[in-house]
């Protein structure tokens, strides 16, 4: 069978989205292969469908049990011999896995990075032809990455281990050029056919508030999106608890996620979640790896993450399905400070080169500083994420909740001019100030430390700037540094070539002012989900089918259909099998075990 016979038969669609035919191309001809591709692009398919065209086993190295319980049953219920090894396995489950690969059984085999040291995953290695080691979430494997895991670095032995060097394809949703090529490095990777579909999901929705009461606005929020799917991320486990409560005692049913609870009651509140028992979970960062879930509608952080990357992978968890989606972020001051203190702490258990823990604390406090001037700045949010991973965004997407504010264009040449002439006459006296130090000199303040350095007598352009709110210099210095105008090195403003040019060449400068919110909408609302083109008592219906086959095999909902397979057999209505093959995401597989149940459901709805 080809590529595009699989694609059809066991995964239901007529077409590869952008840059799958060219990852499993370059795979098939026995090329390395590194993808970096957004959440919900497909990235599994790039492996998956060359596994099951090539001889011998493929390993998949994952970061969590949950996305390797995930990712085998969405390929069991579509008909392709997979398995997981991990420690949630009895030895009985356990052994008939490793039988099960001795005897060509498996096509696909998912392992932990821990397990590649085992006694059992070396005897595979050196017994049964493997014809791919596929990674997935790569960028584990890089100390300069967002969610380093010493143990990926085990993957290099295995490989060693082998008889011989089979394919290596690795996956990321998010990898800046640094990581990336720390990838290359560490993983040695061959000549690597390196593809970057582009970081950007326009499905959804991105949007920051920074609301007096966090509580009331998530309250209000979900008062708009009734019957959503969503995740809420807190930055810590006492947030979790309180939230979590608050949710509960408003009549949303609500359960909770994270590394306190026992191991028992993390996997069933991960499994009520995934298997709709219940619609809204919170959770810190340790929940979401890998989930597969298509259906979630929003994600929503009650706290701004330390990184941009953080960031993008979990908001990145709504919407895979392609559907309308909703990603909020709440912010205030003190989620800037318990961040601070997190990375102040980083490392203090481990052993760690002193030198290399404060180069690795650096880069954090700088990626922190980079996803506070997107809580902050006044710029097109999705325009800023696509230009953080080196992706291009118009200036305004639209889409987002800096675009969706009624704004108006506010010359700020003249104030510019004063903000670079006082750093360069700060710079001439070899003195450097981070923004808001900055702002204090621009309004003449009188505090102590500007008298001692007698600012007031040795600068001219001190005071230069105190007619304007403190808020208004903060916000055109945040615009600069944006707009790469000024340079911020270790929280201290720098002059660039582009500030030269801007004096020399009498450039006008605009920046974009919040005048009104709309009426109907504010940045925390988001957008509501529509079911565009869709009968939603259908819709209703085939989700109820749905969720019974969900219950009565034990698997989640959207492993059987996905909610856009849904609402094209809204729209196609079909009721032979050659027209229920025609739904997107309906394979042959599919058709046999499933399409009876659905059909009658339409049938009966038609009649």
């Amino acid at each position: 069978m080809t590529a595009y016979e699989i694609l059809k038969q066991y995964f239901g669609y007529d077409k590869f989205r952008s840059g799958q035919a060219e990852l499993i191309s370059h795979i098939l001809q026995g090329q390395d292969v590194f993808g970096i591709m957004p959440t919900g692009a497909g990235k599994s398919l790039c492996y998956q469908i060359p596994a099951l065209m090539m001889n011998g086993l493929t390993i998949v190295i994952s970061p969590l049990i949950s996305l390797m319980q995930d990712q085998v049953a969405a390929l069991r219920t579509n008909g392709i011999p997979a398995a997981c090894l991990n420690s949630m396995l009895n030895e009985t489950e356990y052994k008939s896995v490793l039988r099960q690969v001795y005897r060509g059984e498996l096509k696909i085999l998912y392992v932990a990075p821990e397990r590649l040291e085992t006694s059992s995953m070396l005897k595979i290695a050196e017994t049964v032809p493997v014809s791919m080691v596929t990674v997935d979430e790569v960028h584990c494997v890089s100390q300069w990455g967002q969610d380093f895991r010493p143990s990926y670095l085990n993957i290099i032995s295995f490989l060693k281990a082998l008889p011989y060097r089979p394919v290596l394809s690795v996956f990321t949703a998010t990898a800046t050029q640094e990581v990336a090529q720390d990838v290359r490095n560490i993983l040695q990777l061959k000549n690597p056919f390196c593809l970057t579909t582009g970081f950007n999901r326009e499905n959804l929705y991105f949007g920051v508030a920074q609301p007096r009461d966090k509580s009331e606005a998530l309250l209000e929020f979900l008062r708009h999106h009734p019957d959503e799917t969503g995740i809420i991320y807190c930055i810590s486990r006492r947030l979790v608890e309180q939230v979590t409560e608050d949710l509960n005692d408003a009549g949303f049913p609500a359960v909770r996620y994270h590394a306190g609870l026992t191991d028992q009651e993390r996997y069933r509140n991960q499994n009520d979640f995934l298997y709709d028992k219940v619609r809204l979970i919170v959770a810190t960062n340790a929940f979401g790896m890998g989930i597969d879930k298509s259906d979630v509608s929003f994600v929503i952080h009650y706290n701004m993450p330390k990184n941009l990357e953080n960031y993008y992978q979990e908001a990145g968890r709504a919407g895979r399905d392609g559907s309308p989606a909703n990603c909020i972020l709440f912010y205030d001051g003190s989620d800037l400070r318990i961040n601070q203190f997190f990375i102040n702490n980083f490392g203090e258990n481990q052993e760690m080169d002193p030198k290399l823990k404060q180069k690795l604390r650096a880069k954090e406090m700088q990626r922190l500083r980079t996803i506070q001037n997107y809580c902050t700045g006044r710029s097109c949010l999705r325009n800023y994420l696509l230009n953080y991973f080196g992706d291009t965004a118009p200036e305004y997407c639209g889409n987002c909740s800096f675009c969706r504010i009624y704004c108006e264009q506010k010359e700020i040449t003249v104030p510019t001019q004063k903000i670079i002439s006082c750093i360069y006459y700060l710079h001439q006296k070899n003195l450097y100030f981070d923004s808001k130090s900055l702002v204090q000199i621009l309004r003449g303040s009188k505090a102590k430390k500007y008298q001692d350095l007698q600012l007031e007598q040795i600068l001219p352009t001190y005071g230069i700037m105190n007619d304007t709110p403190e808020k208004e210099c903060l916000a055109m210095i945040r615009y600069l540094i944006q707009n790469g105008i000024l340079t911020e090195k270790n929280q201290e403003l720098h002059l660039n070539r582009k500030a030269g040019l801007f004096l020399k060449e009498q450039q006008k400068i605009f920046m974009p002012v919040r005048k009104a919110l709309p009426s109907a909408e504010s940045a925390h609302t988001g957008r509501k989900k529509t079911v565009s083109d869709t009968d939603e008592i259908l819709f209703s219906l085939l989700k109820d089918c749905r969720q019974k086959l969900s219950q009565k095999e034990h698997v989640p909902a959207y492993v059987i259909f996905t909610d856009m397979t849904l609402r094209d057999m809204c729209r196609k209505l079909p009721v032979s099998d050659m027209a229920f093959l025609s739904v997107e995401g309906v394979g042959r597989v599919k058709l046999e075990k499933y399409g009876d149940a659905f059909m009658k459901v339409i049938r009966s709805y038609q009649k």
